[in-house]
């Protein structure tokens, strides 16, 4: 086992640092921890197989109990000034900057990505609070001229109220900050059910949280966490008194929450699944076209909703690149991912597994031909049985197993003939459409890739991989992936409710588009 593993007296210093224990609960209101009575939840690191700790999930009345907290911490949250509440979100993000490093570790050890990932993941949190803080002061609305003599017209937002937050397994951190910080300084209060597949993170981050609602002196129910099951999903997209819930997760579970949400004409933010092409054309430099495309397939084992899962490569260079991506492959070291000569780590479970042997079996039967056979990984280090090496397969873009997401390190190859736009038709003919990318020194391939009659993604990168993303820009996709944004630019308007006023400040009432109507 490398020596860089984080030794098995060190991770509990790590949990003893973030105020986990053995046993925790799983519902709590600000520093207010419930005695939770629903049923065991073990979490086990995909690391290296060893115990982490338990939590005793959220039943129903504890989560009736948080919400009550929540209804009345809104009343008094919402009036404090947005640069007010600004100012706690700068607060939380230099918490999170003194426990970076522990939170990252337990990032990496809990989910299992590398630890320099876990870092990066607690530093996106970081920079969403820090973009937040400087729009705390920009929360504008629009005026505008009205036809009708002294009157003023203009538009503003107001919080919604409580915002319900599911998030995934595979960033068990940053997709929870991108939502509550933004959500925080529009004057929402935000519940949140993490993926019970990486409680310990959730309870981390909560526990952060708090040292800032305590020295500040507010009210618990301005954050509220509630681990649990789908059953408790299900109860939050089924709340009336929760007008927005953002899920982040599988399109099967995102179509779930959606029907739920509309039957009630609640709103919701969906980030769901992706199915992500780079297209590789003839004037690609395969400088950058092999790190960005080995990256994007194999970071995070493959478990990131921007991961690379087809290269979209023309026939001329096909044999070309795929040469250099079998040559990277062979000399990817896959282990312990707290040891950072390691560039892949596991997968989150046997499950996961499972689904990624399910996927290279797929592939052959339908006629496509693995090129790097990946496989599970056994022997010294990989007792947890959830190490796999990643999978490089010769396919066609219709089928089946390439038209479905698979959250696991394999990417699938095919060729495009003719121009750029046959690429761009094979990228687009999938239901996902979240992340997407082209490789080419030609001006017009880049700008008919990035035009409306280009990619149809929510995210289209040139000479760079589909995955990764600045907090700056608004981040989602469309089609299946939801539809969705998050983070940058002006996401924080879903947060918000929106308001047309008009003041008459003149002394007669005129009537809009020239009525009359003389009492």
């Amino acid at each position: 086992m490398s020596e860089t593993l984080v030794k098995e007296n060190a991770i509990q210093d790590v949990l003893d640092t973030l105020g986990i224990k053995q046993m925790n609960s799983g519902a709590a209101v600000g520093s207010k921890w419930m005695n939770t009575t629903g049923e065991e939840i073990k979490s086990y690191s995909p690391v290296d197989g060893a115990y982490i700790g338990s939590v005793k999930a959220a039943s129903e009345a504890e989560y009736e109990a948080a919400i009550t907290e929540l209804q009345t911490a809104f009343k008094d949250w919402r009036m404090m000034p947005a640069p007010k509440r600004g100012e706690i979100v700068r607060q939380f993000g230099e918490e999170l900057r003194k426990y970076k490093e522990p939170l990252g570790k337990l990032v990496s050890y809990e989910m299992g990505k590398s630890y320099q990932e876990g870092l990066g993941e607690v530093q996106e949190m970081i920079d969403i609070c820090d973009f937040a803080v400087g729009l705390s002061r920009q929360l504008h609305g629009f005026t505008m001229h009205s036809e009708r003599p002294n009157h003023r017209m203009y538009e503003q937002y107001h919080p919604l109220g409580i915002v319900g937050i599911i998030s995934a397994f595979n960033f068990p951190v940053a997709v929870w900050a991108w939502n509550t910080a933004l959500a925080w300084i529009c004057g929402d209060v935000c519940i949140w059910k993490p993926s019970e597949k990486v409680p310990m993170c959730a309870i981390a981050c909560h526990n952060i949280f708090n040292k800032v609602l305590e020295a500040n002196g507010l009210p618990d129910g301005i954050n509220a966490l509630v681990i649990g099951g789908a059953e408790l999903g299900k109860k939050m997209a089924a709340d009336k008194r929760v007008p927005l819930v953002s899920a982040t997760g599988s399109t099967r579970m995102g179509k779930s929450v959606a029907e739920t949400v509309g039957a009630r004409l609640g709103k919701s933010l969906l980030e769901l699944g992706g199915n992500n092409a780079i297209i590789v054309t003839p004037t690609a430099d395969l400088k950058m076209v092999v790190p960005g495309a080995v990256f994007g397939a194999v970071g995070t084992a493959g478990q990131r909703c921007t991961s690379t899962r087809r290269l979209i490569i023309h026939e001329s260079i096909y044999d070309k690149v795929k040469d250099a991506l079998v040559n990277a492959y062979g000399q990817l070291k896959i282990g312990n991912p707290l040891d950072e000569n390691n560039h892949v780590g596991p997968l989150i479970d046997q499950d996961a597994v499972r689904m990624y042997n399910e996927a290279r079996e797929k592939v052959v039967a339908e006629g496509g031909k693995l090129i790097v056979e990946g496989g599970v990984l056994e022997g010294e280090g990989y007792e947890s049985g959830c190490y796999v090496a990643p999978a490089i397969a010769e396919a066609e873009n219709h089928f089946a197993i390439v038209q479905h997401e698979t959250f696991a390190p394999i990417v699938y190859l095919m060729k495009y003939s003719g121009d750029v736009s046959n690429a761009i038709a094979m990228q687009n003919d999938v239901p996902q459409g979240l992340s997407s990318a082209i490789m080419t020194n030609n001006m017009r391939e880049q700008e008919e890739f990035l035009a409306h009659c280009g990619s149809d993604c929510g995210i289209a990168n040139v000479n760079i991989g589909t995955s990764g993303a600045e907090i700056g820009g608004a981040f989602g996709g469309e089609k299946e992936t939801g539809g969705g944004r998050e983070s940058g630019s002006d996401a924080w308007k879903v947060y918000m409710r929106r308001q047309t006023n008009t003041i008459n400040w003149g002394s007669e009432l005129p009537l809009a588009q020239g009525i009359k109507f003389d009492l």
